[in-house]
């Protein structure tokens, strides 16, 4: 791959973001394929109760991982500045310091996730019952959180030069290989969820490998050197400054909704296994909206490195209209076979009642989701990482807890807690647009320079 087809900062932005974001949303895919064949293969073959506990542990799962990955966010936004002013050095110095943090992070993140799993898991009411196979899920999952960790960093340096097709054609593979072990383990060796996670954690450090091998081999428009791998200060001082809101971001916002998993684990494990499936299928339907996000942050991040603020400011909001239109028209088929894609998942009538009644609240309502992704993801890439994050933190988080904290008090109605989404997206969508409507959010930064022509 040329050094220019990893450029964003020319051509018509259109067919740009599209480019981008179609191997991006097919390699979302193959993510999200992880914990839908997990889910699917243990409902089928292990039960609710199995279903259960690996849904309930899928919040705490984006708890720990969450605060990483928005620090990846804040390191990708620093390559693709670089990248984008055509400053190699930079580049490389700040690829370099990124895989170092990445490395002790996620040995960090293991050892943190495999002594706390039973107190993270009843921290958030996890019921007696479903207790047992949840820390059994978690805890193999949380073992395998390095390769996780050093995977998103890959595909994260990808991303910010401009390729998202190679992440795609590793998780091809480990795609594969996941559904192969997951029959295999949980099917065939009948090892029940600790075995899917085994075959997820597998899958995702076949990825890093996959990853870091090309990364490395010199095949590619950047080269890691094992001889370089050592962290710059000030490039971690900007990393943290940008990454550091985002995972603070993420975080909280997995606490939040870690809050509403707890209540919706009041309501019984049916309740539990329901709108656990409808997790796993809203992600599912939603990657081409997250895919849209994620090349609005990377095209935001070269053409303000590139000097070029009002290229940066049309294609936010091109990118911010494709995501929110594409959001309503998914919103809708949800709706629309709400019943058969919980279905897939278990063919207990109470648990497809819940995850329908779930999707049927919030379904409508998601072109508010998609449009406050975008306006985040253009944020982050013009370096106003902070300014997103309060406005999600203080309405997905904040309100929310409040919302469904006075609400369920007053009617003890699951609807109630589905009903905290579509409220909480409709607001931040409001603040989102008042505050890109301003324009000074594309003001340009300084930033050190490594090049020898700067």
């Amino acid at each position: 791959m040329t050094e220019e087809k990893t450029l964003m900062t020319e051509g018509p932005i259109g067919p740009i973001l599209l480019r981008f974001a179609l191997p991006l949303f097919l390699g979302n895919l193959f993510q999200q394929f992880y914990n839908i064949v997990d889910s699917l293969v243990v409902g089928n073959v292990c039960g609710d109760t199995a279903l259960a506990a690996v849904s309930s542990s899928g919040s705490m799962c984006h708890l720990l991982i969450g605060f990483f990955q928005g620090l990846c966010l804040g390191a990708g936004v620093v390559i693709s500045r670089y990248w984008g002013a055509r400053d190699r050095e930079g580049s490389d110095r700040a690829i370099h310091t990124t895989v170092v943090f990445a490395f002790f992070a996620g040995v960090l993140l293991t050892a943190l996730g495999v002594l706390f799993t039973p107190t993270l898991l009843r921290w958030m009411g996890t019921p007696e019952r479903v207790l047992p196979l949840s820390i059994q899920y978690f805890r193999v999952y949380c073992a395998g959180l390095l390769g996780l960790a050093l995977y998103n960093t890959a595909t994260g340096i990808f991303q910010a030069l401009g390729d998202s097709r190679h992440p795609l054609y590793y998780l091809m593979i480990s795609a594969g290989v996941n559904l192969i072990l997951d029959l295999l383990f949980v099917a065939g060796l009948d090892m029940g969820v600790g075995g899917a996670a085994l075959a997820t954690i597998l899958g995702q450090a076949l990825s890093a490998v996959l990853a870091f091998g090309h990364l490395m081999s010199g095949r590619f428009v950047v080269r890691i050197r094992m001889s370089r791998l050592r962290a710059d200060r000030d490039l971690l001082g900007q990393i943290f400054r940008l990454g550091l809101p985002s995972g603070i971001q993420n975080s909280v916002i997995n606490i939040a909704n870690v809050v509403v998993q707890a209540n919706i684990n009041a309501f019984g494990d049916l309740a539990m296994a329901g709108c656990g499936s409808y997790s796993k299928v809203e992600g599912f339907m939603f990657l081409p909206v997250a895919s849209l996000t994620l090349a609005v942050t990377t095209f935001v991040g070269q053409n303000m490195g590139a000097q070029q603020p009002e290229r940066a400011r049309r294609g936010s909001w091109l990118g911010i209209a494709m995501a929110a239109g594409g959001a309503e028209i998914i919103g809708l088929l949800f709706f629309a076979f709400a019943p058969w894609l919980i279905g897939l998942f278990s063919p207990t009538p109470e648990v497809v009642a819940f995850g329908v009644r779930q999707i049927r609240v919030e379904a409508l309502f998601y072109v508010f989701l998609g449009f406050s992704h975008a306006a985040g993801a253009a944020l982050r890439g013009a370096g106003r990482a902070v300014t997103s994050m309060a406005v999600l933190l203080s309405v997905w988080c904040a309100l929310r807890i409040v919302y469904i904290t006075g609400m369920v008090a007053v009617f003890q109605d699951i609807t109630v807690v589905f009903t905290a989404y579509p409220v909480t997206w409709i607001v931040s969508s409001l603040v989102f647009g008042a505050i890109l409507l301003r324009g000074s959010w594309l003001k340009q930064e300084k930033w050190k320079s490594f090049s020898k022509e700067a």
